[in-house]
C-alpha cells in the first residue's frame, strides 16, 4: 500500500493511481473527512468528559475540606454540649447554576469565642465600669441639683409604656400564626391532588396573601387606636415583621415540597411536616425553615440568665445616654427656628452617642437576646452576626451585620429573584434592598408616627451605592466607620428635630397629607411665639 501511494501522483492532497475516476477520488476525500470529524468530535467528547470529571473531583475535595471544617469549627464551638449526631447540615453543590442553601452547624458566636481572649475581655470589663460612672453621675447630678435621688426612669417608663397592650396583641399574634398557618397549610397538603396547578393551589395561594395581608395591617390599626409609645410600637411591629417572614419561610420551603409529592412515591417523606418542628422554628434565632437543626444535649441556664441580665444593662445603658447626652441636645427643637449651624453641630453632637446606641443595641439583640433564646431552645448554631466590624467594604458589612435577616433575604427574596431573572442578578440585589429599606422605614414610621424618609433616602441612596466600594486595608475599614458615624448622627438628629416639632407644633392640616409632611419644615415658630 506504501509503494501505490508512493508511485500515486499527488492531487489536491491525494495521490491518484492509473485508471482512478474523479469519482474514486472524490469518495476518498468524503470518507478521509467523515473519519476526521468523527475522530475531531471523539476527542472533543472525551475533553468534556474529563474537564468535568476533573471539576467534579475538585468540588468532591472542596466540599469534603469543608465538611472537615465545618465539623472542626462545630467541635471547638461548644464542646461537650453538642450532640455530634444532629450535625446534619453541610454546604450542597451548586446543581444546574442554582446559589447554594444556607448551612446549619453548631458554632458559638463570634463575640463568645472572643470574650475568651483576655484583653477583648478587658475591653467588655471597660464598658461595665462606664455604666457603673453613668449610674452614679445621675445620682450624683440629682443629690446635688435637687437634693434627692430621682430613680423613676421616666424616659423608659414612657418608652414601653402600655405594656399589657404589647402582650396582648403579641399573644394574638403568635396565636395566629399557630391556629391558623399551620391548620391551613396542613389541610391544603394532605387534600391536594397530586400533579400540576390547579383551582384549589391558586385558592390556597390567595388564602395565604389575604392572611399576610391582614396580618400587615392589623397591627398598624392596633398601635394607632391605643396609642402606642415607640418603644412599645417598635417591640409590635418588629415583632410582626419576625412572625411574617417565619410563616412565610415555613410556607416557601414546603410547598415546594408538596408540589412534588409523588403519591405512588414509598421513599418520599410526610407532605406536612409534624407540628412541634414548625412550633420549634417559631421560637428559635433563625428566619430559614429546616426540618431539622443542630441542637445543645443540655441548656446552661446561667447562660440564659447572664445574656439576660445583658440585655437590661443595655436598655439603662441606652437610658443613661439619651437622658444624659441626646435629651438635652434637642430640648429646644421645636421652640424656635433652627439655624444651618445649631443643625451642624446637633449632627456633630450626637455622632458619638447615636453610634454607641447602634452598638448596644447590637449587642443586646443579636447577642446576648438571641443567644439566650438559642440556649433555651437548645440550638446550637450561634452565628447571628460575624465580626462586620472588620469589614472594610458597605458589602461585606451588609452580609456580616445580621446574619439572621441576611439568610433570610438571601435565601427567600436573592435566590428567588435570581430564578426568575438569572441574567440581572443586580435586579435581584436591588430587590433585597428594596424590601429591607422599606421595612427599617416602616418600623420608624410605626414608632414616631410620622413619615419622615431619611432612613429609606440613605439606605437606597448612599447605602446602595457605597456596596461598589470595594478595598483592602485599614483605610478603609476607617473609611466605613467613619460613613457609619456620621450616618447615625445625621439620622438621630433629624429624626429628633421632627419628634419634637410635632410635639410643640400644631396640625398644619387636618389630614393624612400632615403625617406625609415634614412639620419641622412647616411649622410657623414666629406665629407660636405671638
Amino acid at each position: 500500500m506504501s509503494e501505490e501511494n508512493s508511485t500515486r501522483p499527488k492531487e489536491n492532497g491525494f495521490h491518484k493511481l492509473p485508471g482512478e475516476s474523479e469519482e474514486d477520488i472524490s469518495w476518498i476525500k468524503m470518507k478521509s473527512q467523515m473519519g476526521y470529524h468523527r475522530i475531531k468530535s471523539q476527542a472533543q467528547q472525551l475533553k468534556q468528559d474529563v474537564k468535568q470529571s476533573f471539576l467534579q473531583e475538585l468540588d468532591s475535595l472542596v466540599d469534603g475540606f469543608l465538611e472537615e471544617v465545618d465539623l472542626a469549627e462545630g467541635k471547638e464551638g461548644l464542646t461537650n454540649n453538642v450532640s455530634f449526631s444532629d450535625i446534619s447540615s453541610r454546604k450542597k453543590k451548586r446543581t444546574n447554576g442554582e446559589l447554594p442553601d444556607k448551612v446549619f452547624m453548631a458554632r458559638n458566636s463570634v463575640l463568645t469565642d472572643l470574650f475568651k481572649i483576655k484583653d477583648v475581655k478587658t475591653i467588655y470589663h471597660i464598658f461595665v465600669a462606664i455604666l457603673i460612672v453613668f449610674s452614679l453621675n445621675t445620682l450624683v447630678y440629682d443629690l446635688i441639683n435637687e437634693g434627692r435621688l430621682n430613680l423613676s426612669f421616666d424616659l423608659i417608663q414612657y418608652g414601653m409604656g402600655k405594656f399589657s397592650k404589647v402582650m396582648e396583641l403579641w399573644m394574638c399574634m403568635n396565636l395566629s400564626t399557630v391556629l391558623v398557618v399551620y391548620p391551613g397549610f396542613y389541610y391544603w397538603s394532605m387534600h391536594r391532588k397530586p400533579g400540576k396547578l390547579g383551582g384549589y393551589d391558586i385558592a390556597a395561594a390567595i388564602c395565604y396573601i389575604l392572611y399576610q395581608l391582614v396580618f400587615l395591617v392589623w397591627p398598624i390599626v392596633y398601635i394607632k387606636d391605643n396609642a402606642l409609645p415607640p418603644g412599645s410600637s417598635i417591640i409590635v411591629t418588629s415583632e410582626q415583621i419576625r412572625l411574617m417572614m417565619k410563616v412565610h419561610a415555613f410556607v416557601r420551603e414546603n410547598a415546594v415540597k408538596v408540589l412534588k409529592y409523588k403519591k405512588d412515591d414509598q421513599s418520599s417523606e410526610p407532605v406536612c411536616p409534624d407540628f412541634s418542628k414548625y412550633l420549634y422554628f417559631l421560637f428559635i434565632p433563625t428566619l430559614v425553615y429546616r426540618d431539622s437543626y443542630p441542637r445543645t444535649r443540655s441548656i446552661r441556664w446561667s447562660y440564659v440568665v447572664s445574656n439576660f441580665g445583658q440585655v437590661l444593662a443595655c436598655l439603662f445603658y441606652t437610658y443613661y445616654i439619651f437622658e444624659r447626652f441626646l435629651v438635652p441636645v434637642f430640648r429646644n427643637f421645636g421652640r424656635e427656628h433652627i439655624t444651618a449651624k445649631a443643625l451642624i453641630l446637633s449632627v456633630f453632637g450626637s455622632m458619638l452617642p447615636a453610634t454607641l446606641v447602634l452598638v448596644l443595641g447590637f449587642f443586646a439583640i443579636l447577642h446576648s437576646w438571641f443567644n439566650a433564646f438559642a440556649e433555651m431552645m437548645t440550638f446550637a448554631d450561634r452565628m447571628f452576626y460575624k465580626d462586620w466590624w472588620n469589614s472594610t467594604s458597605f458589602a461585606n458589612y451588609y452580609r456580616t451585620w445580621n446574619i439572621v435577616v441576611h439568610d433570610w433575604l438571601y435565601t427567600y427574596i436573592y435566590k428567588d429573584v435570581s430564578r426568575l431573572s438569572p441574567k440581572k442578578r443586580s435586579l435581584a440585589m436591588a430587590c433585597v434592598f428594596f424590601i429591607s429599606a422599606v421595612a427599617h422605614e416602616y418600623v420608624l414610621i410605626m414608632c414616631f408616627k410620622f413619615f419622615y424618609p431619611v432612613l429609606f433616602v440613605m439606605f437606597m441612596g448612599a447605602g446602595f451605592g457605597f456596596i461598589f466600594f470595594k478595598g483592602v486595608g485599614r483605610g478603609w475599614n476607617v473609611f466605613l466607620w467613619l460613613m457609619l458615624i456620621m450616618g447615625n448622627g445625621m439620622l438621630m438628629c433629624l429624626y429628633s428635630l421632627e419628634w419634637y416639632a410635632r410635639q410643640r407644633c400644631p396640625e398644619n392640616m387636618d389630614n393624612f397629607l400632615d403625617y406625609l409632611i415634614p412639620r419641622s419644615w412647616t411649622c410657623d415658630f414666629e406665629a407660636m411665639e405671638g
